[in-house]
């Protein structure tokens, strides 16, 4: 990953993180949305593309942080990753069950895998989303506003690099043969 991708990709996440220690919840959904939208923005200009799923994503945090800032209510904010996931997860599905892999669409050109491999992969996609749906709704129910936050900014993201380096084996079964 260059670090530019880093940055745009993770560093709305750790501003709303600082932002929420110094000023609390609301002002850091705030800057949360706007630094999102600042770094979608620039990366469609750095790459010249669109980049759908930071689109996707940068959306998803405007509609639940304008609700979050409207109602003055941070239940939106925090059921924002699981309606993501549980969204992430039925999206993949019911790909599958249509007969279109929407893994293999947004990675095929990155990964050579044989359609057993995508089929593979896409499972354990969807249970992955499902685990972080899970983890996300076990804790804001459970921790404060403050202990969810850091939750959302290190363990959610931990789950999903973990999460990801666990697919590793499964990609290097389904590598077509070169």
């Amino acid at each position: 990953m260059t670090r530019t991708r880093a940055l745009t990709e993770y560093g709305p996440l750790v501003l709303f993180f600082l932002s929420n220690l110094a000023f609390g919840i609301m002002p850091a959904t705030g800057v949360l949305v706007a630094a999102t939208v600042v770094a979608v923005g620039f990366a469609m200009w750095r790459e010249r593309r669109v980049p759908w799923l930071p689109v996707i994503g940068a959306v998803m945090v405007s509609v639940f942080g304008g609700l979050t800032l409207t109602f003055d209510d941070a239940f939106f904010l925090k059921i924002k990753p699981t309606v993501a996931s549980l969204l992430s997860a039925a999206a993949l599905a019911v790909g599958l069950l249509l007969g279109r892999n929407l893994l293999k669409v947004l990675l095929g050109s990155m990964l050579d895998l044989d359609e057993r491999g995508w089929r593979n992969l896409t499972f354990y996609w969807i249970g992955l989303f499902v685990v972080l749906a899970v983890a996300n709704e076990l804790a804001w129910r459970s921790l404060s506003t403050d202990g969810w936050v850091t939750f959302k900014a290190f363990g959610l993201t931990g789950i999903a690099i973990v999460g990801s380096i666990g697919a590793t084996p499964l990609i290097r079964q389904a590598r077509r043969d070169e």
